[in-house]
């Protein structure tokens, strides 16, 4: 059986075109999107332009996915200042973090830097235990992302 991953994220107010668009840049991807006009929400209506599929791709396969979630609200994620460093530990109110898995440390510094762009560093990329390179960063647009160099 053949199983692969894909982080998918639900974005709120609209964030996803933004977002995804971004994530193209960092990560040098292609994005494919639609929105729900394209899958039949007559033109006009509230949110009929924004994205109900949206992935960026890069040479390795599909990297992560993304759509907007229908409708005005404050996400109960995300909110700057949710992932922080004190005492020494990295504490969250978020369900999940995303990783990346990074064959350089220059390459993981590359990525780490373009989603820092209007983002928090929560945690410097160096070296660790377990990694030449391991960091933590939440981007602009609320979600946190583990670096990690995989040697």
């Amino acid at each position: 059986m053949a199983i692969s991953t894909i982080p998918h994220i639900n974005f709120a107010n609209g964030n996803a075109r933004p977002a995804l668009e971004f994530y193209r840049g960092v990560f040098d991807g292609d994005l494919l999107s639609h929105t729900y006009q394209d899958f039949g929400m007559p033109a006009g209506l509230p949110d009929s332009d924004r994205i109900v599929y949206g992935q960026i791709t890069t040479a390795d396969g599909v990297l992560v996915m993304g759509y907007d979630i229908p409708g005005d609200q404050e996400p109960d994620f995300g909110k700057p200042g949710s992932t922080r460093r004190a005492n020494g530990t990295t504490i969250t109110e978020q369900p999940m973090f995303i990783q990346l898995r990074i064959a350089t440390l220059e390459e993981a510094s590359t990525l780490f830097m373009r989603l820092a762009v209007n983002g928090m560093v929560v945690e410097s990329l160096t070296s660790s235990t377990w990694s030449p390179g391991f960091g933590i960063v939440t981007d602009q647009f609320g979600v946190t992302w583990m670096v990690n160099v995989h040697e």
